[in-house]
């Protein structure tokens, strides 16, 4: 039998399905905090990137096991190659042709309560300016001392 993806706190990305003979889940009593290092850059730049779209189905997944959205606090730390899926859709256009896929998502994402941040070391090494982003995203000292930050406050730190 055919599954419809739902979203239950990401709407419209990250599309997740019941699992009705699992029995290891997420506890939905419990308040999840969450660090999702993003350095890997899109695999082909003209669809979503499966490393932004996972953020929404981690997000998903909680709340369709019972987290609600007040529960799950998800940051997304990008540097590396992943800061350029926040590129606003003029300096993603100048460098893929095509208009950003990623920032529906990130919009959805700020939505549902993550926080986008972008390390402010890759965008001096890729000579970028805070101009050139998605303005949803907060600049950050560093991703380094974003994830030791976070990961001493009790953050989950996971790696895409």
């Amino acid at each position: 039998m055919a599954q419809t993806p739902q979203f239950p706190i990401v709407k419209g990305f990250g599309g997740i399905y019941e699992i009705p003979d699992a029995t290891e889940r997420p506890d939905g009593s419990l308040e999840y905090k969450i660090l999702v290092d993003l350095t890997s850059a899109s695999e082909d730049p003209q669809q979503i990137s499966r490393f932004v779209d996972n953020v929404a189905r981690l997000m998903n997944l909680h709340g369709l096991a019972g987290v609600t959205k007040d529960r799950i606090k998800v940051k997304v730390v990008l540097h590396g190659g992943g800061i350029f899926s926040v590129l606003n859709d003029e300096n993603y256009k100048k460098r893929y042709e095509v208009n950003n896929p990623n920032l529906a998502v990130f919009a959805a994402l700020e939505e549902a309560g993550a926080e986008i941040l972008v390390c402010g070391q890759s965008l001096v090494a890729r000579k970028l300016k805070t101009t050139d982003l998605w303005p949803g995203v907060t600049i950050a000292h560093s991703a380094l001392t974003t994830i030791t930050t976070y990961a001493m406050q009790g953050y989950t730190v996971l790696k895409f």
